[in-house]
């Protein structure tokens, strides 16, 4: 159990997405563990707290963020975890945005590059911000794209798609074509980029950003982003 939160500062250059862990939904839903949750966040927000490591030694007024969780165990009567911390700052002409869904269970960061500064004040740009988070927090892509996705778990898709197919009976000689086919349908599954849009199955994201540059006249990039699902 526990709360995902996201902090963007006001120009949408940098943003952060914490994930602090309790042992029971009770304390997960309790107002006094949530502002605790926000304080951590506002504080991080306002550091230069690059990963997990500088976040947990960041100091919050005497402590450290580390043993100021430590000290509100007492006070909760649950043990806490300051589980994950990622903070993105932008490049130039990046833009920042983050969601958070069914109430803190599921968190999501993304940075978009543009070329054009006017490109961010847009309402279309917004809502393609918008719907580009939503996308990420309701199909879990596991990379950007094929670059992204470790050689081992491509391998591992593989292994099962063979054995599958041995155990059809298929004959040695066409299971490498048809492994092909399998593995692209598990890149366009897991790949963001690769992904039907969740609004519209048809589009790629891919051509989703190609025409809305196309729209602002500009070029959209996807730079990063991160999913944080509540103990995943």
């Amino acid at each position: 159990e526990g709360v995902i939160t996201a902090r963007v500062n006001a120009d949408a250059t940098s943003g952060l997405l914490i994930e602090v862990n309790c042992e029971t939904d009770f304390v997960s839903k309790n107002e006094n563990f949530q502002a605790f949750v926000g304080d951590i966040a506002d504080a991080l927000a306002a550091s230069a707290a690059a990963d997990h490591e500088a976040a947990l030694a960041h100091k919050h007024g005497e402590q450290s963020i580390e043993d100021t969780i430590k000290a509100k165990v007492g006070e909760v009567g649950e043990n806490l975890q300051f589980r994950k911390y990622v903070r993105f700052d932008a490049a130039k002409g990046g833009v920042v945005a983050s969601y958070i869904h069914l109430g803190g269970k599921v968190g999501v960061l993304i940075e978009v590059g543009t070329t054009k500064p006017e490109t961010a004040g847009t309402d279309s740009f917004k809502e393609l911000i918008k719907d580009l988070t939503l996308h990420i927090a309701a199909c879990a892509p596991k990379g950007l794209s094929r670059d992204d996705i470790p050689q081992s778990v491509v391998d591992n898709e593989l292994d099962i798609f063979r054995t599958r197919l041995l155990a059809e009976g298929k004959p040695a000689n066409i299971i490498e074509n048809i492994l092909k086919g399998q593995i692209g349908k598990f890149f366009a599954e897991s790949c963001f980029l690769e992904q039907g849009f969740v609004k519209d199955p048809d589009i790629k994201i891919s051509g989703l950003l190609d025409a809305k540059g196309k729209e602002l006249g500009d070029t959209l990039t996807v730079t990063r982003f991160v999913r944080f699902g509540l103990g995943e």
